[in-house]
């Protein structure tokens, strides 16, 4: 699912972060890594274990993007993978539409038609004019054939234009980790958990034509995405790098401007998505890993789960809230 989608899917469904940090940056320090995109085999960072009563669960932390080129060395995870009890998959949110599969299909097209600004307006119309010639330079480098885009709302020509210049970076927002954790947990008959929560949506076209007409505060969204693109790729290359050597430390150092934030925050404190609960998903979502997690800890003696590096690590993060259950938390090696 493109970064767009994911976007226009907070309509009606909870916007999880895929891995970028929730800070500014950091003072400026020598660079850990070179700013050149790993390739190759490679074996990715250990795993954090967490114990409570005797009783295990290895956390993998995941991060995207990642180099486009490498191939993640799997086999240490998949041994853990063997010997668990249970594997516990990210937490998610999904949408019920009344009228099930079918529904959800006939909204595509009107999906489609929210991304852009109410009234045919431009983003040359809805931006300040010193934010759009900063648009425009970049623009014309990493979307020179996209002339639609400026029919866009801020916040989702911010992530058509982060996606290009991750493409063109080296990077991909490919999920390398899941389908191997799938496949290993089938291949050694492991059950999965999918912790996650239902947001039952009956009129989802009503809220689609009223998020058409809506404003949103997405201006901080542009602007940072902007500062990102312009002065912040070399660090996502250099914390792809960390990810993929197991340079858990260097990945932890690497901060920059956080832009999926602010655009996350644009969608989720929206009038629509506040009406219908939809802010209230986070924290739900995370709660429903949580009570996951407790339960494998309980029945298991290993257990095994993956999950967003920052999603973890942040301030207020699950790590914090992990502590609740009473586990004792060590860091990858």
């Amino acid at each position: 699912m493109s970064t767009i989608v994911r976007l226009l899917a907070c309509l009606t469904v909870a916007c999880v972060s895929p891995g970028i940090p929730a800070q500014e940056p950091a003072a400026a320090e020598p660079a850990v890594l070179e700013a050149v995109v790993v390739s190759g085999e490679q074996p990715g960072p250990g795993l954090w274990k967490v114990t409570r009563n005797g009783h295990v669960l290895w956390i993998l932390g995941t991060t995207r993007p990642l180099p486009k080129d490498m191939t993640w060395l799997s086999r240490d995870v998949e041994a853990v993978i063997a010997e668990s009890g249970e594997v516990i998959m990210p937490p998610h949110a999904s949408i019920n539409v009344k009228g099930g599969l079918l529904g959800g299909l006939l909204l595509a097209p009107s999906l489609i038609g929210a991304r852009n600004n109410p009234d045919d307006k431009t983003l040359a119309d809805v931006i300040p004019a010193d934010l759009h010639a900063r648009w425009s330079v970049l623009r014309q480098r990493y979307l020179p054939r996209d002339k639609g885009v400026e029919n866009r709302r801020p916040v989702f020509a911010a992530f058509e234009l982060f996606e290009a210049a991750i493409d063109q970076a080296g990077l991909s927002f490919k999920d390398i980790v899941t389908p191997v954790v799938r496949r290993a947990a089938k291949r050694a008959k492991v059950a999965m958990t999918e912790p996650g929560v239902v947001l039952k949506i009956d009129k989802a076209r009503a809220a689609i034509k009223e998020f058409k007409k809506a404003s949103l505060d997405d201006l901080d969204c542009l602007r940072k995405t902007l500062d990102l693109v312009e002065g912040g790729l070399d660090v996502l290359r250099q914390r792809a790098n960390a990810w993929a050597i197991g340079d858990v430390e260097a990945l932890a150092s690497l901060t920059y401007v956080d832009h999926y934030r602010p655009c996350q925050d644009a969608l989720m404190r929206s009038a629509v998505a506040e009406q219908r609960g939809i802010d209230e998903l986070p924290d739900q979502v995370r709660q429903a890993w949580l009570d996951a997690v407790d339960q494998a800890l309980t029945r298991h003696a290993t257990s095994f789960a993956s999950l967003g590096v920052v999603t973890l690590t942040e301030a207020g993060g699950f790590l914090e809230h992990l502590r609740t259950l009473g586990v004792d938390i060590e860091p990858p090696p």
